[in-house]
């Protein structure tokens, strides 16, 4: 079974290199991409010099134009495409293995990663709406099915959830314990991430409305 690992990246300097570090060390994983969507930072320069393949985006396309780069660069012999956020703090290799387990054993065609005692605040909104996690594993011959990818930016989740829904793939939870992401208000400051956040909330709502 081979695996292709996106990230999708808009200005996480702080963060891109952790990330793909881990998932350049699993032996799960065996093309790391990291598809940075219009950075202005140096988000593209850390992960080509780790050794990921970089997709740099001349303008950003928002989260879900950036997957489907992503997914357009994986090695075609990819069995499936794991996304993976950013901004994660805390992620390991076993994280890794547990979001592809079920898949492994036959049990399920994609899983959806969950966090579980990261912290209080990314806990809490999963458990709100744990359908909008960025981490998921996912067949590439599913991907091919996929409906406004490219124009759903931040319901590009959503638009993941209706493929499986809509082709009745069997999915699962994973649990992702004492993982969790930085906030968008840590990230620019409280006003600018609060607004940054309703704007995200805006996409997923319009997506959702549009769909």
């Amino acid at each position: 079974m081979k695996v292709t690992a996106i990230i999708p990246a808009y200005n996480e300097e702080k963060t891109i290199a952790s990330v793909v570090r881990v998932l350049l060390s699993s032996a799960s994983i065996d093309q790391v991409i990291v598809v940075s969507d219009g950075s202005t930072d140096s988000t593209a320069e850390i992960a080509g010099k780790l050794g990921a393949r970089v997709v740099d985006l001349p303008e950003n396309l928002g989260k879900g134009g950036a997957m489907l780069a992503g997914v357009k660069y994986a090695d075609a012999d990819a069995d499936y495409i794991m996304f993976i956020d950013a901004d994660l703090i805390g992620l390991r290799r076993d994280h890794i293995d547990n979001m592809l387990a079920p898949i492994k054993t036959g049990e399920v065609a994609a899983t959806l990663g969950i966090f579980k005692k990261g912290r209080v605040s990314t806990d809490l909104a999963q458990k709100i709406a744990p359908s909008l996690s960025g981490q998921r594993v996912i067949a590439t011959s599913l991907l091919e099915l996929v409906k406004d990818l490219d124009v759903s930016r931040f319901g590009a989740e959503l638009a993941l959830n209706r493929l499986l829904e809509e082709n009745q793939v069997k999915w699962a939870k994973v649990e992702l314990p004492e993982l969790t992401q930085v906030l968008k208000e840590e990230k620019l400051g409280f006003v600018k991430g609060f607004w940054a956040r309703l704007k995200m909330y805006k996409e997923i709502i319009t997506y959702f409305i549009r769909s």
